[in-house]
């Protein structure tokens, strides 16, 4: 048992214990870590069960702030305004670098001067208990301070803004006093020299800078694009859209390409008039991404040259959706969501283009039924992010996807993700999967719901499999959201655009809409970021009786005025709902989905 003299002893622990947020096991292994300590400065409870027990540092220091009566900061780091931060960058960056490595190191910021007494400075600490801060006050020439709790994640994520982390690599770009600039006559690439000029330049630097870059900016891919007259162009596409990021020039595209096949594995350099697929994997700002490689053969107007176009495409598992509720699922598309995948068998099919976020859907939708007591599998070509709790099968040149389509009913499986069905043969194996007691998630590409149905059946499969082995389709489309630091209020409605939209304005004229404006935050688009619209279609009895009776072919507009009885919002709709909440503006979503 707990000593009744632990709250003398030790307030923390006997707090943490008190709330149920560590057992009685850990505390006293942590008592005891405590006891035996052999650091310089002597650590405290609260430190040690952070660094040695992994405990979560923002709930345990939280409770230390309460325990202690720090105060914390209630304002979150993109809320606060451009010249405050432009004080603590002056602040943090006017220091000598050794202290600057103090403030850093322990992760304090040197916050504010307080409005009421300008003598006494605001220092903000993700650990006010930290025994360092009386020497980081007394560098910084505090006459007075006060330490307040910050979490460790608004922490980092101000620091970020106000001291953004350096691309290295970019810098050594810069730095670089040799350039590739070669120009052959003939069209027979001297791939000696090209290997030696590669490995001399700046090259290197490029492609890795592009990876970091591309990761930090939050892009979803990155093209580098072979042009006439030795030149490679790199854009990065962010919130779907393509934007220039950097324009190689005085440089052979060849050159270029060789770089990100050489970076890449499972790649042949010398191999240009194939398509080829690889992969990258690297650890930025502390977490591993991986991105997937892709090489293409391109026409282009310089005989001598041999063009490849190459896209790279950013696999970041921190982007993985966990929680429902961030899928922007909302009424009654939520509603027969969660009642869809809670089914034990059946089928949820998400459709879509490509990129509208269908896979992020689908690995939300996996984590809600993921349980120890389940066996789930996953067949993708390629894995996109790796799912805790699931067996995701290795597709290569041994096991392609056929094969590993029709395996999988031998694996004993309960949930099942096949990541699309492509053709007949993979319909038909995830129709039986759904139809023999399993819960399966698929893809397929249509513009809605409706006519996925269509599709289904156009492939060859029975109607009546259509009918009884999906639970639900969903059409996904991604909408760019509106940038908060610079969207304004519509006050007059573009009457033509309304029209166009068979909007009426009156309609309108009680809700506060929103359109796009541009600042330097949102690169002057007016949209930062972006969210989903969803269209349900929920099998019911009357859409299960629409498709058994279909004859030479279903009648898309049958299902789709029934879904609508249903409660159902067509993708159109659902994008004016986001439009009603200020999330984003009436042309986005006309530009994003086609009238019923």
């Amino acid at each position: 048992m707990i000593d009744a003299n632990l709250e003398m002893t030790d307030k923390i622990g006997y707090l943490l214990f008190k709330k149920g947020i560590i057992d009685e096991l850990t505390l006293e292994k942590a008592l005891n870590a405590k006891a035996n300590d052999r650091t310089k400065i002597k650590r405290n409870l609260a430190q040690i069960l952070v660094k040695d027990f992994g405990y979560d540092h923002d709930v345990i220091f939280r409770e230390v702030a309460l325990l202690y009566a720090f105060r914390e900061l209630d304002t979150r780091p993109e809320e606060i305004p451009p010249q405050k931060l432009e004080q603590i960058k002056q602040m943090i960056t006017n220091v000598p670098d050794a202290l600057k490595g103090q403030i850093m190191a322990h992760k304090v910021i040197p916050f504010m001067f307080d409005d009421r007494s300008r003598d006494k400075l605001i220092i903000a600490a993700i650990d006010p208990t930290d025994r360092n801060i009386p020497k980081i006050a007394f560098g910084l020439n505090a006459k007075k301070y006060e330490v307040i709790y910050i979490r460790k994640k608004d922490y980092e994520k101000l620091i970020t803004i106000i001291l953004p982390p350096e691309n290295e690599f970019l810098k050594a770009m810069e730095e670089a006093e040799s350039e590739v600039n070669l120009e052959p006559d003939d069209s027979n690439l001297d791939e000696d020299i090209l290997n030696a000029e590669i490995n001399k330049s700046a090259l290197i630097n490029l492609v890795e800078a592009s990876l970091l870059e591309g990761v930090r900016r939050g892009a979803s891919d990155i093209h580098f694009m072979p042009k006439a007259g030795n030149r490679t162009e790199i854009m990065m596409r962010i919130d779907g859209n393509l934007q220039q990021w950097h324009v190689q020039e005085g440089t052979l595209p060849e050159a270029v390409m060789a770089v990100v096949k050489d970076r890449s594995k499972g790649m042949d350099r010398f191999e240009r008039e194939r398509a080829q697929d690889g992969f990258i994997q690297r650890e930025i700002d502390g977490h591993i991404i991986r991105f997937r490689v892709s090489v293409l053969p391109m026409v282009g107007t310089e005989l001598k040259n041999k063009f490849e176009s190459v896209v790279i495409r950013i696999l970041d598992d921190r982007k993985v959706i966990k929680d429902l509720s961030k899928l922007g699922l909302t009424g009654y598309t939520r509603d027969v969501f969660i009642k869809a995948i809670n089914q034990p068998q059946g089928m949820i099919i998400l459709t879509g283009p490509t990129g509208s976020g269908k896979s992020t859907t689908l690995v939300a939708a996996l984590y809600q039924v993921i349980d120890p007591t389940v066996n789930v599998l996953t067949v993708e070509d390629p894995v996109e992010y790796v799912i805790e709790g699931a067996r995701q099968l290795k597709i290569g040149y041994k096991m392609n996807f056929e094969q590993a389509i029709r395996s999988i009913l031998r694996h004993d499986p309960d949930i099942v993700l096949v990541g699309e069905m492509r053709d007949r043969e993979t319909a038909e194996t995830a129709i039986k999967l759904a139809n023999t007691g399993h819960l399966t998630f698929s893809t397929l590409h249509t513009n809605d719901a409706p006519s996925a149905v269509a599709r289904l059946y156009k492939m060859g499969i029975e109607p009546f499999l259509i009918a009884y082995a999906i639970n639900l389709i969903v059409a996904q489309r991604l909408v760019r959201k509106l940038c908060n630091d610079c969207k304004k209020k519509v006050v007059q409605f573009d009457e033509a655009l309304m029209h166009a939209a068979e909007l009426k304005i009156e309609d309108w004229q009680n809700y506060t809409i929103y359109e796009a404006n541009g600042c330097d935050k949102c690169n002057n688009t007016g949209y930062k970021g972006r969210m989903a619209i969803h269209e349900a279609l929920y099998f019911t009895k009357d859409i299960r009786k629409i498709i058994v009776r279909s004859g030479i072919e279903v009648d898309e507009d049958a299902i789709r005025q029934q879904a609508k009885k249903d409660g159902s919002l067509s993708l159109r709709e659902s994008g004016f709902e986001k439009v009603k909440l200020g999330l984003t503006s009436i042309q986005e979503v006309i530009a994003g989905t086609t009238e019923d």
